[in-house]
């Protein structure tokens, strides 16, 4: 669901990506509203997606980019053999476990950016089969590459809680907000 992102400062395109990025954050967040893990973890369709499984992919994926432009490899490394791992809580981690998470990338973002030079920063892609060889991307490309999955995880989080329950994006909105549609 689409939230009212305020107006940047004039001139703040880092504070105009951020905001963006955070309102998407946020409809992944929502979803998760008064559920149990079971509940989180419940699969209402064909779809191997979970709520708990979109909360943790997205968090991962966040930290893994943020942490490929720092020069970095991501926290936690995948490929074929764990990939899958990367859609559903494993061993001890919970819904707050991993909101708890998100909040530390998300913050750990925030400041990574602010202190970047500049948006026209570049840094190499991944040597990955999926990206061009010897690639670069400005540290914009990665905040709207953000953006635009957190967007799209966004929206099958409506859809998941909507299958779950019928709650819409607008009930959880309110939910969130203490209000009532009705």
């Amino acid at each position: 669901m689409v939230t009212h992102v305020r107006a940047e400062a004039q001139g703040d395109e880092r504070g105009a990506l951020l905001s963006f990025l955070e309102e998407q954050r946020g409809g992944i967040r929502r979803a998760l509203l008064g559920l149990t893990e079971e509940q989180a973890a419940s699969r209402p369709s064909a779809s191997e997606l979970t709520l708990s499984g979109l909360l943790k992919h997205a968090a991962e994926v966040e930290q893994g980019w943020i942490a490929r432009a720092k020069g970095e490899p991501p926290a936690v490394p995948r490929d074929e053999s764990n990939w899958h791992e990367c859609f559903r809580l494993m061993g001890d981690e919970t819904v707050d476990s991993q909101l708890a998470y998100w909040r530390k990338v998300a913050d750990e973002t925030e400041a990574f950016i602010r202190s970047v030079p500049s948006l026209d920063d570049t840094f190499a892609l991944p040597n990955d089969p999926w990206f061009p060889p010897d690639e670069r991307v400005s540290m914009r490309w990665l905040l709207l590459h953000l953006i635009r999955e957190t967007a799209r995880h966004a929206g099958h989080a409506d859809i998941v809680r909507e299958s779950l329950d019928g709650k819409t994006a607008f009930e959880l909105m309110a939910m969130e907000q203490g209000t009532s549609w009705g």
